[in-house]
């Protein structure tokens, strides 16, 4: 296996007081490909909950402007992730995303919940399919960095550690998982984005490989067709692929800054103004 040039590092560091360091080098440099996807499954996970869907189908920003409304997530979870939410940017992005969410009645364990699923999302795809296994102090960083999001969000009775935060996380799905109308029409919109991604011809197995990443429950609050054996068999067995060629390459030594890059909706550039649903 190539050896990571950072997990030294990470090691040796306190995951309380160093989990922004920690968060950089294990999400931009070891795992920029994997955070992205298993942030972009925590999202789609918070789906399957009635009163996220809801609010979200009453904007309109899914079934008009799907990728916006991704990229403008993007922007914020990565301005944090990179330049710290300390920073004059990481402030500003905050600052824009409790304006957004100051619009309108969201209840606190809505917002708890959505934040879980930012810690342990990561760690689940990891287990399934990291090249190598998160440490202690990465686990450990994700969540006292999104704590310390969540404190600067005004959200309140935030878990004080680790277990008490992912307890929380499976009984609030236990309770509010559940089929609706919403639930479908903002995963359907979602998938299609992601599908959109790919040419014409292959969006369909798009369609298919993502409902292969969703495990039961959430396939049921989607209302989605079941994958078949075969694609789950087929999806995971790719990916698990991909972290096995990816032990023998040669590491990455530098970020992968998604801050650096182009989003699709504002291929001039942004202002933090812009982020958000449109007037």
């Amino acid at each position: 296996m190539a050896r990571s040039h950072v997990l030294d590092e990470i090691r040796r560091l306190d995951p309380e007081k160093d989990h922004q360091r920690i968060v950089l080098l294990s999400c931009r440099v070891d795992f920029p490909f994997d955070t992205t996807r298993a942030l972009e499954l925590a999202l789609f996970r918070t789906f399957g909950v009635p009163s996220i869907s809801a609010l979200l189908d009453r904007t309109g920003e899914f079934q008009l402007r799907a990728q916006k409304r991704y990229d403008d997530t993007d922007i914020i979870v990565s301005t944090l992730f990179e330049l710290g939410y300390d920073s004059e940017a990481g402030k500003a992005a905050l600052r824009r995303m409790n304006q957004l969410h100051g619009r309108f009645s969201i209840a606190n364990d809505d917002l708890l919940y959505v934040l879980s699923t930012f810690i342990y999302e990561p760690i689940r795809w990891n287990a399934r399919f990291g090249w190598r296994p998160l440490c202690e102090q990465e686990r450990l960083g994700l969540f006292y960095f999104w704590r310390e999001v969540g404190r600067r969000m005004n959200i309140k009775e935030l878990p004080v550690d680790f277990q008490a935060f992912e307890q929380f996380s499976l009984e609030y799905e236990r309770k509010h998982y559940r089929f609706t109308q919403t639930n479908k029409r903002v995963g359907r919109a979602t998938s299609n984005m992601f599908a959109g991604w790919f040419p014409r011809l292959l969006r369909p197995v798009v369609h298919r490989a993502i409902s292969a990443l969703l495990d039961d429950r959430m396939i049921e609050a989607f209302g989605f067709r079941p994958p078949s054996r075969v694609m789950r068999f087929l999806v995971v067995r790719a990916l698990q692929g991909r972290a096995y060629l990816l032990r023998r390459l040669p590491r990455r030594k530098q970020p992968l800054l998604r801050t650096q890059m182009r989003q699709r909706s504002y291929p001039g550039g942004y202002r933090v103004e812009q982020l958000g649903p449109l007037p």
